[in-house]
Parts: C-alpha cells; sequence; structure tokens
C-alpha cells in the first residue's frame, strides 16, 4: 500500500491538492496521512509573560486543529467512497516543515503532496512560503505541489527537465516512472539551453536516461532558452493543460550557480502545472 503525506490548513487551495492526490490515484491502493500543523506566531505570543498563557494558546490551537482536521475525515468517509484509499488524520504541534519531517520517518512516507499558492512580484516573500520550505529541507522523497486553482483530470505527458549534466540515478525516477506507468502516459525529456549541442558527458548520460525510460513513449525536446530556466519552461508547458513538470532537485544547482536563479524556488511559485521535485 503506497504511503502518502497530504498537507492541509483547511483552505480552498489545500482541499483542491488533496482532491488532486485522490485522483491522480484512483486505481492505487494508498494510506493517506493528512498532516495540519500549528504553532503559535509571535503575534499569537506578543505580551505573554506566562507558561499559563503559553499553555492556553498551545491548547486553543490543538483543539482547532484536531476539530478541523475530524472534519476533514468525516468529509471523506461521507463522500469518498474509494475503497483503495484510506485515511488518518495527523496534528502536529510545531512548524509545518519540522512536522513533515516527523511524520515522515513515523509512518515511512513514499510521497508528499501540497498545494501551493501562486504569486508574483513582491507577493514572493508572504506567499507560497511554507510550499518552498518542505521542498528545501524535505529532500529524501518525492514532493507534487499542486498550482492553486489546478484542475486535474487526467495525466497524458509527463515533462521531465533537465540539461543532461548530471547522472541519473535509477532510484531518483522512481516515482516519475511509477505515475507514467498508473496513466499511461508519455514522457518528454525537456533540455533547456542556449547552445543545444552536447558535450560527451551530456551525451553518456542523454543514453542513460533512455535507457532508464525504455518502454514508455518517449520524445526529446529541446526548449529554447528564453531569460531564465522558469520561464522557459512555463512557456512550453503552459499549453499542455494535462500534464506534470518532474525536475531532480539537485540538478539545478548548476544553473543557480552560473546565472543566480533560484531554479526551485521560482518554478514552485510559477508553474501553471503539478511539479514533482524527485529527491537528490
Amino acid at each position: 500500500m503506497k504511503k502518502i503525506l497530504l498537507t492541509t490548513d483547511f483552505s480552498e487551495n489545500a482541499w483542491n491538492a488533496i482532491f488532486t492526490a485522490l485522483k491522480l490515484y484512483t486505481n492505487v491502493q494508498c494510506q493517506f496521512y493528512i498532516l495540519h500543523a500549528y504553532e503559535p506566531t509571535s503575534l499569537n505570543l506578543m505580551g505573554s509573560k506566562t507558561q499559563q498563557r503559553l499553555g492556553v494558546i498551545y491548547d486553543s490551537l490543538s483543539k482547532y486543529s484536531e476539530q478541523e482536521l475530524d472534519g476533514v475525515l468525516k468529509y471523506l468517509e461521507i463522500n469518498h467512497l474509494n475503497t483503495n484509499h484510506h485515511f488518518t488524520g495527523v496534528s502536529k504541534p510545531a512548524t509545518l516543515e519540522e512536522a513533515v519531517q516527523m511524520v515522515v520517518v513515523e509512518n515511512d512516507i513514499e510521497l508528499l503532496l501540497t498545494g501551493t499558492q501562486g504569486a508574483t512580484g513582491a507577493k514572493e516573500v508572504f506567499l507560497g512560503s511554507n510550499t518552498v520550505k518542505i521542498i528545501k529541507t524535505v529532500t529524501d522523497i518525492p514532493i507534487l505541489a499542486i498550482p492553486t486553482g489546478y484542475n486535474f483530470q487526467e495525466l497524458k505527458t509527463i515533462l521531465f527537465a533537465t540539461d543532461f549534466m548530471v547522472p541519473y540515478k535509477k532510484n531518483e525516477l522512481e516515482q516519475l516512472i511509477e505515475l507514467a506507468s498508473i496513466w499511461n502516459a508519455n514522457i518528454e525529456v525537456g533540455h533547456v539551453a542556449i547552445e543545444f549541442k552536447l558535450n560527451d558527458m551530456q551525451k553518456a548520460n542523454r543514453a542513460v536516461l533512455k535507457e532508464r525510460l525504455a518502454g514508455f513513449d518517449l520524445k526529446f525536446k529541446e526548449i529554447p532558452f528564453e531569460g531564465t530556466i522558469s520561464k522557459s519552461i512555463e512557456k512550453y508547458s503552459a499549453h499542455k493543460p494535462s500534464s506534470l513538470l518532474g525536475i531532480i532537485r539537485h540538478h539545478h544547482t548548476f544553473w543557480e550557480k552560473v546565472i543566480g536563479e533560484p531554479v526551485v524556488k521560482k518554478i514552485a511559485f510559477h508553474s501553471m502545472i503539478p511539479v514533482l521535485f524527485l529527491p537528490q
């Protein structure tokens, strides 16, 4: 049985991510853990000078968390009748990234699925920061980020963005391969570059990748570099609503050093399709 962790703050965005997970894995036996993390903010604690006051705040947050989680589970019990799916609510008094790390270890989680708030300009500082923190700190399992308002119907294409600069380990691609198999999706390997002539190392890595993805409807696509990696990928994937974007997180550190672009952060904020961040 596949173990999937879903995060929630009980918002519409979080519900959309949950529903996407249920549709994406309709025919897969899954144990879903639905996590809500809570902690007093500096605003909550302002003016607090006693342990008693801190205890009251924690008690209030704990009750709210458990009450809302119960509501989520009851809704799913009544309205989601897929016998492949089982649900457990988890409430943790910690930051979201700390809570995720604890639940991943405690329950041997295979995949984390979370919603992400889209943002532009200065708002990026405030919106979606939890998702970015999780992507940066939880590095040993795949993370699937669902954009706000995304309406999942089917998965036709997985776009795997890469530059062939780093070798592809077999276990890195497991989640991508699994989703392609579940949905019988074709895979497009998108090479983002200014110059598409490959050196010997890139040719060798490309050959290994082709072998890793043997058996799928596989196409190699050249994606012109247009100012930034994220913008190039965003433009290419804009007309592919039934797609999913996959990237291996550490493969993009080269670009980040060369052009100063925080690739993972930008893609997390701006992608219009789900993004599968594969573990390093």
